[in-house]
């Protein structure tokens, strides 16, 4: 094992782990800024639905920026 496998093993798992917090990123993100959005369509009009709509919207772009940043290997 050469001196550099090691570092390249760091490398590696600090890649993985920059992947895995981006990920969470974007998902909670899009949850928060899209349901955000949704609930003050609720407060400004008087409904109950533009939460829901916001958040599965919020969900729905964030599993496809997740899937174009890292799915498309």
């Amino acid at each position: 094992m050469s001196p550099n496998s090691n570092n390249d093993d760091l490398s590696n798992s600090q890649n993985e782990e920059n992947a895995l917090w981006s990920i969470v990123g974007y998902l909670l993100s899009g949850l928060l800024i899209w349901g955000g959005i949704g609930w003050g369509f609720d407060q400004w009009l008087g409904t109950t639905y533009f939460l829901l709509v916001g958040l599965l919207l919020g969900a729905g772009a964030s599993l496809y920026l997740v899937w174009l940043r890292f799915g498309r290997d």
